[in-house]
């Protein structure tokens, strides 16, 4: 396709455009939603969250540093996301912000709630609170992605 766009006629303008929406049309339809690695999402939001299960919370709680690791993890996942698919979360569209923003809400609560419960003794109830984790993250990444490739649609 030529840059020189001065001696363009606009039926050759439409025609130009026709095509790079069928092209963007394509390339949408063909990318796989990777679940293997949404998946990974997950893990690594449910790992976050039982390692609530090896503190011990009260006066001299200290938190653990995992959580630094844990965004490292979920960098590296979205790094193989975009090398496998060729999508980018930077420009995923308002709903995908949305499902991140629920991802970290979620765990930041399922991880207190598990706190709650290892204060009362209930380590074992940690499983149960990771399993969500692990379940409304994969859920959330993949509407995420399902959005970024939305907007790669539309352009």
């Amino acid at each position: 396709m030529e840059n020189d766009h001065r001696n363009l006629s606009p039926a050759e303008a439409a025609t130009a455009l026709n095509g790079l929406t069928v092209d963007r049309e394509r390339l949408s339809s063909s990318v796989q939603v990777p679940w293997v690695l949404l998946a990974a999402f997950g893990g690594v939001g449910a790992w976050w969250v039982s390692t609530a299960s090896g503190t011990t919370p009260g006066g001299n709680y200290e938190p653990p540093a995992s959580g630094w690791l844990a965004l490292v993890g979920a960098l590296v996942i979205a790094h193989l996301v975009r090398r496998e698919t060729g999508v980018r979360f930077r420009k995923m569209g308002v709903r995908a912000g949305w499902a991140f923003a629920g991802i970290l809400t979620v765990c930041l609560v399922v991880f207190s709630v598990s706190l709650g419960l290892v204060s009362f003794g209930l380590h074992w109830a940690v499983a149960l609170t990771s399993l969500l984790a692990f379940a409304a993250t994969t859920w959330l990444a993949g509407v995420a992605f399902r959005s970024a490739v939305e907007q790669l649609r539309r352009g």
